[in-house]
């Protein structure tokens, strides 16, 4: 075929000729339909065919006109373009055999029995023929132009990983994309009756012939996987086996997101480490949590954080009296003000402001006088607070406390505070300060006026300073990605279930309970670097390394695993328990942190740091530092470590 051809092939063809074409298919089917049903009964007459030619041909004008299946591109021929012109033939046949009925019962006169009267199995026959001959031209073009016309030698070459619904919808999306020129190779499906078999006009095939050579041989740049309400374990399954491939991998959107009941190829994004990670995501659907929250004043400390931020986003679709957000950093909080969706904006009220600061916070308390107080305000890098630990005891310690005590002072009736799996077993002064802070709010827990719940869970994917956003900054600058230890393992959830869990705990908890969740599998950091990698289109090691730089001060090898039998306790949800805290005598230990907080307002700028580090062991005697220069008070030993 010449190129000349081709070129005016890939031109839009006029809808007036698709319109005059469809007409001409409807005579020709009504010539095939007359003359069967004619010689079968024996009674042809080409004169009463043609005095009964007119009023169907009107019937059928009048059906396109109304709902255009000659609009639709044809080289693009879909689902929806097939369903509009049966539905117009089927509108246009239905009013045929009315109009022949009401003149078999003689409402429209004998004398137009010769134009009206046709027989309900012509019509049916007609209908039949004509629906599907059209159809079939469609598609016949369709499978011409992309087979003859179209140029696919620069066209992206794509498998699609699915052959049930999705994946019929998929392909729709990609020859819709005038844009992006897309060739489609097949489909595959692990379902082995499909084998072998074609749809759309694919081939399918089975997932045990991706292999190398395969994909080499035919060009594949790219394949997608096509499968609505995959569960992460399956999702895993497939990726481990195609990452290994030299293609990208992409993934269609979840039916939530689909525009109109459909997708485009636009919203086809690439698979990332984050649809990987993690287990089927806790869903905690209360309706309650919406009463709670309704007509209430609603602080949020460290509001303009990763944790913070999200709560804020959830409270706000709820209908809150006020909704206070506190945060000293000012740029995050603008910007968390910037993207702030709620129907009730004008009751969001940003406050810059550091919850070290007992004068600022009780002007805040006094003012707004809060129902609920989420705190999220904390200090959380572990290295960085090991070498500044009168900051993570004045924030996390000293803070927790300032917003609790102003919390019974002026009755809120509900504090919640974020805590973190690292408070378990601590060995790092970060988290030895968040189980201080734990420690201190448990001990007002018979405050008789306000309910303090700590909810505890670990790393969360794409939070601030987390492993996942620094694989992909290292990734861009073209590597090699950094891991402290190779069997360093860690747990992940994500933000907004970790959010999720935070609200539910502020109903299901009456006060001085721990809530942890079941948090699914661990996962090997070295690991989850090789994955990113691969996902990235590079191979490990040839293309991109992973650098082994050794544990930080006050890291851990292996997370507490918290939600097990042996230290929690069931709630009414299976995913959610309260964990086991050993017996304290939580008013002296409350003396103790008040005497702790106390020494860091008034020694400012002159802090002992091996004092405040010991004086923290005596309050959480679990508290044994691994990696780190505090070591020696574990020990007993003299040191120098101001």
């Amino acid at each position: 075929m010449s190129n000349a051809i081709k070129r005016q092939l890939k031109r839009d063809t006029p809808r007036g000729i698709i319109f005059i074409i469809d007409l001409l298919i409807v005579l020709f089917t009504y010539f095939i339909s007359s003359l069967l049903l004619t010689n079968f009964f024996g009674n042809f007459s080409i004169e009463l065919m043609l005095k009964r030619i007119p009023v169907l041909f009107v019937c059928y004008i009048i059906s396109f006109l109304i709902f255009k299946p000659f609009k639709g591109v044809i080289r693009q021929t879909s689902i929806k373009d097939i369903e509009n012109i049966f539905t117009s033939c089927l509108c246009a046949g239905a009013v045929v055999m009315v109009i022949s009925s009401l003149q078999r019962n003689e409402f429209l006169g004998d004398d137009l029995v010769d134009y009206l009267r046709y027989s309900y199995s012509f019509v049916l026959l007609h209908l039949f023929f004509t629906s599907a001959l059209l159809i079939l031209a469609r598609l016949f073009y369709s499978q011409f132009y992309r087979s003859y016309v179209l140029d696919v030698r620069n066209h992206k070459r794509v498998m699609i990983y699915g052959a049930g619904d999705s994946g019929i919808i998929t392909v729709g999306a990609l020859q819709g994309d005038t844009k992006i020129k897309t060739h489609i190779i097949g489909f595959v499906d692990d379902n082995d009756s499909k084998k072998g078999n074609r749809l759309a006009g694919y081939k399918i095939y089975s997932p045990s012939i991706l292999d190398e050579a395969f994909v080499t041989s035919n060009r594949i740049d790219e394949i997608i996987i096509s499968i609505q309400n995959v569960t992460r374990e399956r999702l895993n399954d497939i990726s481990e086996v195609l990452e290994k491939l030299p293609v990208k991998l992409k993934i269609i959107p979840p039916a939530t997101d689909w525009l109109d009941g459909s997708y485009t190829n636009k919203q086809i994004k690439e698979l990332k480490i984050d649809d990987l990670l993690g287990r089927k995501a806790i869903q905690l659907d209360n309706p309650i949590i919406a009463k709670e929250i309704e007509d209430k004043v609603v602080v949020i400390t460290g509001a303009a954080g990763s944790i913070g931020s999200e709560i804020a986003r959830q409270v706000a679709r709820f209908n809150f009296k006020k909704l206070i957000l506190v945060d000293h950093a000012e740029s995050p909080l603008y910007d968390v003000q910037q993207t702030m969706v709620s129907n009730k904006a004008d009751e969001i009220i940003y406050i810059v402001g550091n919850i070290r600061d007992e004068k600022k916070m009780e002007c805040i308390f006094e003012e707004y006088k809060p129902n609920l107080v989420y705190h999220a305000a904390a200090y959380k890098h572990v290295p960085l607070m090991e070498s500044f630990p009168y900051e993570a005891i004045h924030t996390n310690v000293k803070g927790t406390k300032v917003i609790a005590d102003l919390s019974v002072k002026y009755r809120v009736n509900k504090f919640v505070m974020v805590s973190t799996d690292k408070a378990v077993n601590p060995t790092n002064v970060m988290g030895a300060t968040k189980r201080a802070a734990e420690i201190y709010v448990s001990s007002l827990k018979d405050n008789g006026v306000t309910s303090f719940i700590v909810t505890r869970f670990g790393n969360v994917l794409g939070s601030n300073g987390s492993v996942i956003p620094l694989f992909k900054r290292q990734i861009d600058a073209g590597g090699p990605l950094t891991v402290t230890h190779q069997d360093i393992t860690r747990f992940f959830m994500t933000i907004p279930e970790a959010c999720q869990l935070v609200l539910e705990a502020s109903i299901m908890g009456h006060g001085g309970e721990i809530f942890v969740f079941d948090m699914g599998k661990s996962m090997k950091i070295f690991d989850l670097a090789k994955r990113m990698i691969r996902l990235s289109g590079y191979s490990y090691p040839d293309e991109m390394d992973i650098k082994i730089t050794g544990l930080r001060p006050g890291e851990k090898i292996f997370e507490e695993l918290l939600a097990n039998n042996e230290n929690t306790v069931k709630t009414h949800h299976d995913k959610i328990m309260i964990a086991k805290v050993r017996d304290q005598d939580l008013m002296a230990l409350k003396a103790d942190l008040e005497v702790l907080c106390s020494y860091v307002c008034k020694d400012e700028g002159h802090e002992d740091a091996e004092l405040l580090v010991k004086q923290l062991k005596a309050i959480v005697p679990e508290f044994k530092s691994q990696n780190s220069r505090f070591e020696c008070l574990d020990k007993k030993e003299e040191c120098s470590v101001s």
